[in-house]
């Protein structure tokens, strides 16, 4: 019986055959260099009783019903005139490579193989292919199938909606199927392509736990199964039905695993660590990351160039770097029923084109970025009426947003979408695009995301120094697929702070901070109506890619000199914070949500500590840190003592000035916060002395 494995630092992967298609024998914490993979895999062999065939059929890296497989089958194909298809694939051979293997099987002139690769970050990444000697029906097809121990009792996956993202909810493991399936062909706010499975006692800071994370931005599925047998199995890949065409070769996305050890932060630090270190190619590494003033929640569709070059002026003073032009600058775009496809600057607005905005904006250091909406189209456009037979879906379809979906699969659509933003980003000196995806797609089609990937690389080959954010209704399209193509994310439409908070807190278990673009609101907000303090609004947006979003026309004077210190707080920190890892904090008060952001040298931190509610109880409860080295001496003090409410009366001893405590304390006692109000922050900086 062959043996494989794979290690990182944080998990072992071991992998085994009698002949059939392999199994995983073994995903946990590392194992031994030493360790008898033979003996490992025998120990597996599970015993046999009564109502059960005479050989117990493996959890294979594709399950099937031609293997005797009772469950949830992890490939269903057919021919391609729709006669179902059941092969018993054989193992054929192993390619072995450092650090990376790929193992093949075949069966009636199919060959399925499974590859996998432990990377540097500590996660293992792998893919499932299918090859086929003829044209062959896909309607499922899993990247390789893991099984999960039976010691958890419960899986936490993602849920969400608009202005409502990263949801985690939890479920308990019982005998059967839980499905979670995206069918709106991005991977959705409803159904993000995550989920974790902890043991008993696992907690933010502490115990075991695996993760999922499906690398792609289409329709997805999850199967997550326990038999009557007692094993678990989880299943990632492609929508059901998305591979509408028959082919002689499909492939999963990479599904990227990961085993922690210490809790839920450290499958966070290390998906925030392989998401900004692997998965996002940097235009420039060396260039800080520029704070944003985006112009949306200010002016919407009313754009003049009097008015953004004021608004831009005050920006800039205010220490924005990069100054973005949202939807409303092209072609008869004065909302969101008309135009879209029509990629022109409007000239009714723009009588002289954008340029002389961005002069404006250059003469005041700031870059200039542009939102973009290219894969979608108006019905009331150019591009329609040329050239109706694009559109993704059928013709008399529902519209959404009053908008219809671009056929990428479609080799002429990608070139005139190439060619429409290579003139925009030829003719204007443009550093940014925010490229937006408003509309559910009609139909489920995984060619639409391969095409939205190559139109992207395409772009990223010919203009290399354009940044661009994924955003979709905000944090509608989510996931490393599309980071590989992207720099940034939105993610949610809703900068209400307080909600930001708990989108941002829980995002973090898979999102780097320097990636998740964070923007300062209006004093009441756009999309809750609740009226929050700047300073609840500026901290909370300089704990991830500070930005603003508002009229700063509205600001007075006491707003203008708290954003203005926040933003020069960030700026000098952020060359450390953008790689910091960010660690949930396990808080004994619930109204309490902390987290702390820990520089990868270990020397200093910052603890943001949100009043999300009202406590039950009379005083603060101490807070106890993370990730800090016992030994070591560091001094922390509160950036925001003038943000105490006046029932704050005593002022314990962190309000009035630093304090020099060891990390055993810091991590094994905890701090005591000053009283706070309902909807407001507490920020702790800490550095070793």
């Amino acid at each position: 019986m062959p043996q494989w494995r794979l290690d990182t630092p944080q998990q072992t992967l071991v992998l085994a055959t009698d002949g059939m298609v392999p199994q995983v024998v073994y995903w946990g914490a590392p194992l031994p260099a030493s360790e008898d993979l033979a003996a490992l895999a025998l120990s597996q062999v599970s015993d046999l009783t009564g109502g059960m065939l005479d050989r117990l059929p493996d959890l294979s890296l594709c399950p099937l019903p031609g293997a005797d497989w009772q469950g949830q089958p992890g490939m269903v194909i057919a021919e391609a005139d729709g006669r179902p298809l059941t092969p018993r694939f054989q193992f054929q051979s192993a390619e072995p490579a450092q650090d990376a293997l790929t193992l093949h099987s075949a069966a009636d002139g199919l060959r399925l193989s499974h590859s996998f690769r432990a990377h540097a970050t500590g996660v293992i990444a792998m893919t499932t292919t299918l090859q086929a000697n003829r044209p062959v029906r896909l309607h499922w097809l899993a990247a390789p199938v893991l099984p999960i121990p039976a010691l958890g009792s419960e899986m936490i996956d993602v849920a969400g909606k608009w202005l409502g993202e990263f949801q985690l909810q939890s479920q308990p493991w019982t005998i059967g199927t839980r499905l979670r399936e995206s069918r709106t062909g991005r991977s959705g706010q409803e159904h993000p392509p995550y989920a974790l499975f902890p043991e008993p006692g696992c907690t933010n800071t502490a115990g075991t736990v695996r993760a999922l994370h499906y690398a792609w931005s289409g329709g997805h599925r999850m199967v997550a199964e326990e038999l009557p047998d007692g094993r678990r199995q989880v299943q990632f890949g492609h929508a059901s039905g998305a591979e509408l065409d028959t082919a002689t070769r499909f492939q999963s996305a990479e599904l990227l695993a990961l085993v922690s050890t210490s809790g839920l932060n450290g499958i966070g630090q290390t998906f925030q660590r392989d998401i900004r270190d692997r998965v996002v190619t940097w235009p420039n590494p060396a260039r800080p990351r520029p704070v944003h003033y985006n112009c949306w929640e200010a002016v919407y569709f009313d754009h003049d160039l009097a008015t953004l070059s004021d608004i831009s002026t005050r920006a800039a003073a205010l220490g924005a770097e990069r100054f973005v032009l949202d939807d409303g600058w092209f072609v008869r775009r004065d909302d969101d029923t008309s135009s879209l496809g029509d990629w022109t600057v409007d000239t009714r607005k723009w009588p002289q084109g954008l340029h002389p905005l961005i002069s404006h904006i250059h003469a005041l250091n700031m870059t200039f970025g542009l939102w973009v909406e290219p894969e979608m189209i108006n019905p009331d456009s150019d591009l329609y009426r040329a050239h109706p037979d694009w559109v993704l879906g059928p013709a008399d379809q529902t519209t959404g947003r009053n908008q219809m979906v671009l056929n990428l699969a479609l080799h002429p659509v990608q070139d005139h979408l190439f060619q429409a933003l290579s003139t925009l980003l030829r003719e204007y000196p443009i550093d940014y695009l925010k490229w937006d995806h408003n509309r559910l797609l009609p139909v489920v089609d995984a060619a639409q995301t391969r095409g939205i990937y190559a139109l992207l690389a395409r772009l990223r080959a010919a203009f290399p120094l354009v940044e661009v954010e994924s955003c979709a209704s905000g944090g509608g399209r989510i996931d490393a697929g599309i980071l590989a193509q992207t720099q940034r994310v939105w993610l949610s439409d809703c900068i209400d702070p307080v909600e930001r908070i708990r989108i941002q807190h829980d995002a973090a278990l898979f999102l780097p901070s320097c990636v998740v673009g964070s923007h300062v609101g209006a004093r009441k907000s756009h999309t809750t109506g609740l009226v929050h303090p700047m300073s609840l609004r500026a901290w909370v947006a300089a704990t991830r890619h500070f930005g603003f979003e508002m009229d700063l026309r509205a600001l007075d004077a006491d707003e203008a000199q708290t954003l203005g210190r926040v933003t020069a707080w960030w700026k000098s920190n952020r060359d450390w914070l953008m790689r910091a890892a960010v660690l949930r904090l396990d808080s004994a008060d619930p109204a309490v949500t902390a987290e702390m952001q820990l520089a990868e040298d270990g020397s200093r931190f910052v603890l943001a500590s949100a009043q999300m509610e009202m406590s039950r109880q009379i005083l603060p409860k101490p807070l106890r840190l993370t990730g800090l080295d016992p030994s070591a001496q560091y001094e922390i003090r509160l950036l925001n003592p003038e943000d105490a409410p006046p029932q704050s009366r005593a002022k314990c001893a962190l309000a009035k000035g630093p304090l020099r405590l060891s990390g055993a304390v810091l991590m094994q006692q905890g701090i005591l916060l000053p009283v706070a109000w309902p909807a407001s922050i507490w920020m702790i900086e800490g550095r070793v002395i």
